[in-house]
């Protein structure tokens, strides 16, 4: 594809024109909230110095790939301001998120291979994240010999986390590979079929512990544990809230699973 030509030099009006139509903005669950709030509004201008620079939107990705491990490597060192560190990084990396969109449309070079570098960043540093808490929990990488216990919670988080975020690839993979075409992206082929999960589904609505598994919010559960142990002087919340979220993302995995299989998301 050639690159788009609208404007030699595009405008950020331009890039939003280009980047940021309504076939991306009004999806049902690409777009992360924070996209809406304030993303869109700045990720304009990050893509205007990305293209000036001659950036392509792979290069892009990668630089949002590489904020996201660092934000990892921040959860795990101790302190609330490496915590609080690690939140501002993760909203950082959401808004290059939308960035590399933006530069791939305007160059007219979206493909499967900035996807997969998009979801192979997300994966990772949630899952990095996870195991990063695990690390904090051991009170650090000099404590982790000495509390392992922590650190396997931490490996536990992430390997259950990861198993959660591959499940709608799956659904993917086993349309592909049954020869249906994608399922439609609409609320009525997500809706459970079964009246008891539809009821369990909308209750989930009013307590959203499952969006807790996305960078932004995972940091920031993290940094609020941090900062009330500062103040009352310990870990034990640090270490409770691991528990706890290890808890939440099995009853979040279970849901899903049975929320995909009662959908219509499996049928033609």
């Amino acid at each position: 594809m050639t690159e788009h030509t609208t404007s030699a030099r595009p405008t950020v009006a331009d890039i939003r024109r280009v980047g940021q139509p309504d076939s991306i903005r009004k999806r049902r669950n690409a777009e992360h909230w924070t996209a809406d709030v304030y993303g869109r509004r700045i990720s304009p201008y990050l893509t205007l110095g990305a293209l000036r620079l001659g950036m392509s939107a792979n290069a892009v990705t990668w630089v949002m790939l590489a904020i996201g491990w660092v934000a990892a490597l921040t959860v795990a060192l101790p302190g609330w301001g490496f915590a609080v560190l690690a939140v501002v990084l993760t909203h950082l990396q959401m808004v290059v998120d939308s960035s590399d969109g933006e530069v791939a449309r305007w160059r007219g070079t979206s493909g499967p291979v900035g996807i997969f570098i998009d979801k192979l960043a997300h994966y990772t540093t949630e899952a990095l994240i996870a195991l990063a808490f695990g690390v904090r929990a051991a009170g650090g990488f000099g404590e982790i010999s000495d509390n392992l216990a922590w650190t396997t919670w931490g490996g536990l988080f992430a390997t259950l986390l990861l198993l959660n975020k591959v499940v709608n690839d799956l659904v993917v993979s086993s349309r592909a590979q049954g020869g249906l075409p994608p399922a439609k992206d609409a609320a009525e082929v997500a809706a459970p079929r079964v009246s008891g999960v539809a009821r369990l589904r909308r209750a989930a609505r009013f307590v959203p512990f499952h969006r807790l598994f996305h960078a932004v919010e995972l940091a920031t559960v993290i940094a609020l544990a941090a900062i009330i142990d500062a103040f009352v002087g310990g870990i034990d919340v640090t270490r409770w809230t691991l528990i706890g979220l290890v808890v939440a993302v099995v009853v979040t995995g279970l849901g899903h699973v049975t929320a995909i299989l009662s959908s219509s998301r499996l049928r033609a």
